[in-house]
């Protein structure tokens, strides 16, 4: 069997203030002072009557790829059982609030401890409760690591010693190539999760699809990674539905086993993704949308920024219409005089003829837009609009610029010819009422410029 190293793998509800009771873990849980097992600098948090679930100081550039959060910590370890092979859990020692739960699951062939552990404490330090699991086998395969990623959540809100610190409804998965897999498949198993990352999502027996996934996840590759390669990467997450939240960010560099390996690049991009959906925090959207706002590391990156909460608008505010006072001038009755009678001239008016308006052609247009771009590459999407006429089939041709190739597209079916690019509709949006539209997505290789697209019925 392959290696690990070689797999091809709302806010909602009130937020309760609470302790735990009794008296404290060995290592440290219920608000005990810092010693074994703690760590971090104690830094209280902030939460805005306006988001009960926001959680530490307004972030900044330096602060998330720091080593240490503004939390301090502390750890205890968990005992094989319920359903997944121990581990530890690490957790802020502010016991005054909750916080999102984040299991943590490793690839093929490795141990937590081993590999990931040093995520743990990093992770806890920015707000959250982190679980990292041991699997049952080492050997277990994506399916058997998606099982256990979320019996560790149920037991970690239901069971441990830390369940009152953790907010049930604010979880998420997070893996490593096979345990990537296993995230992905969690997070396809149990849609009320709040977020899903895969790191080098991989699994030996292949996973081919997320047309099912609707948790906002977000991928992170490797540039040099010869296992999960970022043409497979590229691949699976153009199978992700338009409608899912996703970002797609590859690491300079990175090699399969980078991401084992104690370091900030992945890490200034997983915490904005979890503060953002666990803790409904948009002062962290900035850091990802509409462009990285620390690219250091990252050799590509797109998202779906539109579906990326962002920071509100303050509302526009009109200041009040002073109406002068009505003033009645005095009434005056001038003299009466009768006019002389006199007759109009008899007027023909011209004859006008209304303009002809011609209704919307039948048929189909299609629009191209640019989502997102990097060095060498770009994701681009196609809206198809129908006609006066409801559609049964469309097909849109692009005429690709010189060095521009299409190397993956969702929601239609491609052919490729000399300079041009043929999508037609995929079984499931051929068809298109009158006036309405559908739209399908393509990742290409080359500079990013417009591409011209011509529609027809079909």
């Amino acid at each position: 069997m392959v290696r690990h190293r070689l797999s091809p793998s709302a806010a909602v509800a009130l937020l309760l203030a609470v302790t735990l009771s009794g008296a404290a873990l060995s290592t440290g849980v219920a608000g005990a002072a810092p010693g074994a097992g703690q760590s971090g600098a104690g830094a209280a948090a902030t939460t805005p009557a306006s988001n009960p679930y926001q959680r530490g100081p307004d972030p900044t550039v330096a602060g998330v790829a720091a080593t240490t959060g503004p939390f301090a910590t502390a750890s205890t370890n968990v005992s094989p059982g319920n359903g997944f092979n121990g581990g530890t859990i690490y957790y802020p020692t502010d016991a005054s609030q909750t916080y999102g739960g984040l299991a943590i699951v490793p690839g093929y062939s490795a141990k937590f401890a081993n590999e990931e552990a040093w995520m743990g404490p990093r992770l806890a330090s920015f707000g959250f409760v982190v679980i990292g699991i041991e699997t049952n086998q080492t050997t277990d395969g994506a399916q058997a690591r998606a099982d256990e990623l979320l019996a560790a959540l149920d037991w970690l809100t239901r069971s441990s010693p830390v369940r009152t610190r953790v907010d049930p409804q604010r979880l998420a998965v997070m893996g490593h190539s096979a345990g990537g897999a296993g995230t992905l498949l969690a997070a396809m198993a149990r849609p009320s999760l709040k977020a899903a990352i895969g790191l080098a999502p991989g699994s030996p027996t292949g996973l081919s699809s997320l047309s099912t996934l609707k948790v906002p996840t977000l991928f992170e590759g490797g540039q040099n990674d010869p296992t999960v390669t970022p043409s497979y990467l590229d691949n699976l997450y153009a199978t992700m539905p338009a409608s899912t939240p996703s970002a797609y960010v590859q690491l300079a560099g990175f090699d399969h086993l980078s991401f084992t390996r104690a370091n900030a690049a992945e890490i200034r991009y997983q915490i904005p993704w979890l503060k953002i959906f666990l803790d409904v925090d948009t002062r962290y959207t900035p850091f990802l949308c509409p462009s990285l706002k620390d690219p250091s590391g990252a050799s590509r990156y797109s998202a779906k920024c539109s579906l990326i909460p962002s920071i509100p608008t303050p509302p526009v505010t009109t200041p009040p219409v002073t109406t002068p006072p009505v003033t009645t001038p005095p009434v005056t009755t001038p003299p009466v005089t009768t006019p002389p009678v006199t007759t109009p001239p008899v007027t023909t008016p011209p004859v006008t003829t209304p303009p002809v308006t011609t209704p919307p052609a039948a048929g189909c247009t299609a629009t191209y837009a640019t989502v997102g771009s990097w060095p060498g590459g770009f994701q681009g999407g196609v809206t198809v609009t129908a006609g006066s006429s409801a559609l049964s089939g469309w097909k849109v041709t692009m005429t690709l610029p010189s060095g521009v190739s299409i190397q993956s597209l969702w929601n239609g079916a491609l052919s490729t010819g000399s300079g041009t690019a043929t999508v037609t509709n995929a079984p499931y949006n051929g068809a298109v009422p009158a006036g309405t539209s559908t739209s399908y997505g393509f990742v290409a290789g080359g500079t990013s410029v417009p591409i011209a697209v011509s529609c027809a019925a079909a």
